[in-house]
């Protein structure tokens, strides 16, 4: 029986219409559907290698798991210039009284059908042979070859016309795609959004799409804020690492852009190069209404965490804690000109930080205020000089003892900073300690604005954009991981990745009224 099997196997794959090409040429996005919540694409195979050293890849360790074939003999021969991996569905057979069973589809291209056609056939013997029992069935000129492994997934396979091998969990996924190349307007490619978006892709080896509610249905997150719903996501291989560019197509259109920069700001110069985490930008008193405040609204809801620095930073903001500043309402509402921000990692569980404004003329009134809120909270408003120059300190005074056992009480008076700010040219400088202020006023040419690494990294993104988020990995883990739990998670999944990341980059350069642009730069050890 097994040989019978296996034999009709080969006999099926013979008869196939390879020869007649029922689908036209186009991207493999033809097989998915408009509804499906995420399609991931290589469109450079030959870069795999690179975009996952080693076996960790789906198609070599979890597709071919326990299957006998050997992807660089078996598979890569005939591999052709795009694979295409899905979820198709979140339950493919639309039966609730079964739970939710997701339709996963593996759709790749062949440059040689021969040589392809060979492949399916050799996989699904082997599979026969293994003890699955075999069927096949026609569907729209396509034969359709399914195996029941006993106690593991259903697999089913086709080869459509001379150019695709396509393989999913069910065969109602596979059929579903078969019918969503021949009827187009069911497919992605048919949706007016993603033909506006799909061109980023063209210089890229790897493409993420997401259908963001159905994502959020998927991963059972609550979306109670939905500004976006669809995203594009590609990976370009660059000098030193890999630039990520994303565009986020929005429910309604969009009216509030961030200004555009020639150039990163002069106030990251007072930003050492040590920092963990860095951003530099203009008029930060408009950044809580703008397109990129309303996505990550949206991203953060559903993840139940902080995304914006502004966030990040008030929660680690000591001032805030002890004497009620609330940084957007009383720092963040006046900031006009130029800023930048800096979080640096400390042995205590809150980062110092650095805040970098430049002057305007509500800038003295902005700093009177705190001076006011520092007053009214017991604080005491201290003035001193340091290096040469004017600081303004906001202080606890308190009583220590240093007498010993047994002898006459001596007492001293210590100061405990909350916020110390000073002026430096046409900047007021901000930060959480007198020590690190000390860093900021003897930093010389050790600055953010002059590491290499930091011109590196920027040299990799848009000229022309809103601004950098700069995140030094090594420096950083503390406070992310503190405030963005899901990352001790995604480190395990993706550990070879982020052993090798070193920094990462963030711009937003471009959002229109249609949809909302922006770049990640990631640079990797060499």
């Amino acid at each position: 029986m097994l040989l019978l099997n296996v034999a009709y196997c080969a006999s099926v794959l013979a008869a196939s219409p390879f020869g007649k090409d029922s689908v036209t040429e186009a991207s493999l996005s033809i097989f998915v559907s408009k509804q499906a919540p995420v399609m991931i694409s290589i469109l450079n195979p030959e870069k795999l290698q690179s975009l996952d050293k080693g076996e960790n890849s789906f198609l070599k360790s979890d597709f071919f798991k326990n299957s006998g074939i050997d992807f660089r003999k078996d598979v890569q021969p005939w591999l052709g210039n795009e694979v295409t991996l899905a979820v198709t569905s979140l339950d493919f057979d639309r039966d609730p009284d079964n739970g939710k069973s997701p339709g996963y589809l593996l759709a790749m291209t062949t440059k040689s059908p021969e040589k392809s056609r060979e492949f399916v056939q050799l996989f699904f013997s082997k599979r026969v042979l293994a003890g699955a029992d075999l069927s096949v069935e026609d569907f729209a000129g396509i034969k359709v070859i399914t195996d029941a492994p006993k106690d593991k997934e259903t697999l089913a396979g086709a080869v459509v016309g001379d150019k695709y091998v396509l393989f999913a969990n069910d065969p109602k996924v596979l059929r579903e795609a078969i019918n969503n190349a021949q009827a187009p307007d069911l497919s992605l490619t048919s949706s007016k959004k993603y033909q506006d978006i799909s061109q980023l892709s063209a210089k890229s080896y790897g493409a993420a799409f997401l259908n963001l509610p159905i994502v959020a249905e998927w991963l059972g997150l609550k979306l109670p804020i939905q500004n976006f719903d669809e995203q594009l996501v590609t990976l370009v291989p660059v000098s030193k690492g890999l630039l990520a560019q994303t565009v986020a197509l929005p429910t309604q259109e969009l009216k509030a852009p961030l200004e555009l920069l020639s150039k990163p700001v002069n106030a990251l110069k007072y930003i050492p190069a040590n920092v963990g985490i860095a951003v530099g930008s203009k008029n930060l008193s408009t950044l809580p209404k703008s397109n990129l405040a309303l996505f990550e609204q949206q991203l953060g809801s559903a993840l139940g965490i902080k995304l914006n620095i502004n966030d990040i930073v008030q929660q680690d903001f000591k001032a805030q804690k002890r004497w009620g500043v609330d940084l957007p309402k009383d720092i963040f509402d006046w900031v006009q000109g130029e800023y930048a921000i800096g979080l640096i990692s400390s042995p205590q569980q809150s980062p110092e930080w650095i805040f970098v404004t430049e002057k305007a003329p509500s800038t003295q009134e902005g700093i009177a205020k705190l001076d006011a809120i520092a007053a009214k909270n017991g604080l005491s408003v201290t003035e001193f000089n340091l290096l040469d120059q004017h600081i303004v300190a906001w202080t606890q005074l308190k009583a220590a003892n240093s007498s010993k056992n047994g002898t006459k009480p001596s007492f001293s008076l210590e100061a405990k900073a909350y916020g110390v700010h000073t002026t430096l040219e046409n900047y007021e400088i901000f930060t959480s300690s007198l020590e690190t202020m000390y860093e900021v006023l003897s930093i010389k040419d050790n600055t953010l604005l002059e590491n290499r690494n930091f011109k590196n990294c920027i040299a990799a993104l848009p000229e022309t954009n809103a601004g950098y988020v700069y995140i030094d990995w090594a420096a950083s883990q503390e406070i992310l991981e503190r405030q963005l739990p899901v990352l001790k998670l995604l480190k395990v999944v993706a550990k070879p990745f982020f052993n090798n990341l070193r920094s990462l980059t963030v711009t937003n350069y471009g959002d229109d009224a249609n949809s909302l642009k922006g770049d990640v730069f990631f640079q990797l050890e060499e």
